[in-house]
């Protein structure tokens, strides 16, 4: 494993790489992750993983303060599944020139997390174009649980380059709650909460079939389990896959669902 810390050193050693995956984290390395690299590894010749905080999506300064950081015992995890590389740039590496013109997101699509988390969509795309620039991938892999963020990645880098954004399922712990770095910031009462809350949505998500008016039954719910849980709920929202619409069919659709515990922002669809 080769462990490349600037985009010089990045550029000699993926010189003529051809089939290589692309595992893109902000570190805190845990089973989601190890999941998109072992899917990475089966499916390219070589694997690149970056380790990058990238400070442009996050729309609250705490929220950037506080998020979990830990390179050395990220790098052991790597190191067990034999990565070809790691990338763990700066962010002058990164943020090497200004944008002519801001990447800005499609009205429409200022949905779910883009709605309200002002920006932080515009600093995903600005981060993965810069990112898909520098290593020329051939796939880039990333997980169900962030599904929007898959879904507007996957609009915007096709378009510009000739590299495939892989969809993979999302991994849960034990107790049902989809594996996340900010959950490294939770208590074990809340995180039995967290699980607790899931398995209410996956009834709630059941009790949809019978119902003929999904989207007020939903804002029954979210007020329920907003008392129950003494919670803020951001949303609860059925909307299809296809193009993240809000739906009353079932079919090809999940709930989304994003929610402060203990002041600390989680998200999910089930």
């Amino acid at each position: 494993m080769k462990i490349l810390k600037n985009v010089t050193e990045l550029k000699k050693a993926l010189e003529k790489k051809r089939s290589l995956g692309f595992v893109p984290t902000m570190g805190s390395i845990h089973e989601g992750h190890k999941y998109l690299i072992s899917k990475s590894l089966k499916e390219c010749r070589e694997v690149i993983v970056s380790i990058f905080i990238n400070p442009t999506q996050f729309n609250n300064r705490n929220d950037l303060k506080r998020y979990p950081k830990n390179i050395k015992k990220d790098l052991n995890v790597i190191k067990k599944f034999k990565v070809n590389f790691v990338f763990i740039p700066k962010i002058r590496d990164i943020y090497n020139f200004k944008r002519k013109e801001k990447i800005s997101i499609n009205k429409k699509d200022l949905i779910l997390c883009a709605k309200h988390r002002k920006g932080h969509f515009e600093g995903v795309l600005d981060v993965m174009d810069r990112l898909t620039n520098i290593v020329n991938p051939s796939k880039i892999y990333m997980g169900e649980k962030d599904f929007q963020q898959y879904f507007l990645v996957k609009k915007f880098l096709e378009k510009r380059y000739p590299t495939k954004v892989i969809k993979c399922k999302t991994v849960r712990d034990q107790n049902n709650i989809a594996f996340s770095s900010r959950n490294l910031l939770l208590g074990e009462d809340s995180l039995n909460k967290a699980s607790n809350i899931v398995s209410d949505i996956k009834i709630i998500k059941k009790k949809l079939l019978n119902k003929s008016n999904i989207n007020s039954f939903l804002k029954t719910q979210s007020q329920k389990l907003t008392k129950k849980y003494k919670i803020k709920i951001e949303y609860l929202e059925l909307r299809n896959l296809i193009n993240l619409s809000k739906t009353n069919n079932l079919k090809n659709s999940r709930i989304f669902f994003a929610y402060y515990l203990d002041g600390i922002r989680l998200i999910d669809n089930l």
